[in-house]
């Protein structure tokens, strides 16, 4: 997990560790996750291992974009910002979830009830509503810890030195 240890947090924020940490492992061709402020702020972010045998073929790509966590958290937030922008022009209500499809990844981001985006990259063979549906229950579980506290005690805990 990419956010601090659990050393000092609250249960609340050790739990959100968890299920996001749980996220990653559970979810086949989940190959990061992010989750990030309604300002746009990384919260907590899990990146996983390469895969077995990746070395077998050409050379491997990334586990999450360019490396780093803070990437995903830029991506995630950006599209967030874009799909709700759109939704504003259409008239469309709020937005639940975007999927964009790449030739060799796929990024899903669903809303957090308080304004928080959770958003994953995953392989592009992954099965995306697997991926939905393990989302949503992070999302369902998620929406009513991220209190100002939390959130707060988890940007606190990505920028203390490790």
């Amino acid at each position: 997990m990419t956010a601090t240890g659990t050393f000092g947090l609250s249960s609340e924020a050790r739990n959100l560790q968890w299920l996001l940490g749980n996220l990653v492992e559970e979810v086949p061709g989940v190959r990061s996750v992010a989750v990030v402020s309604s300002d746009g702020l990384l919260l907590l972010s899990s990146d996983t291992a390469p895969e077995d045998g990746a070395a077998d073929g050409p050379a491997p790509r990334p586990q999450s974009p360019r490396g780093s966590s803070a990437d995903l958290a830029t991506i995630v937030s950006g599209i967030g910002s874009l799909t709700v922008g759109a939704a504003g022009l259409m008239d469309g209500g709020g937005v639940k979830q975007t999927m964009i499809t790449m030739e060799d990844c796929s990024v899903l981001v669903m809303a957090i009830s308080d304004g928080s985006l959770l958003g994953v990259h995953a392989a592009p063979d992954s099965d995306m509503s697997v991926v939905a549906y393990h989302m949503g229950l992070f999302v369902g579980r998620a929406g009513h810890v991220l209190t100002p506290e939390v959130r707060s005690e988890l940007r606190k805990s990505l920028e203390s030195p490790r």
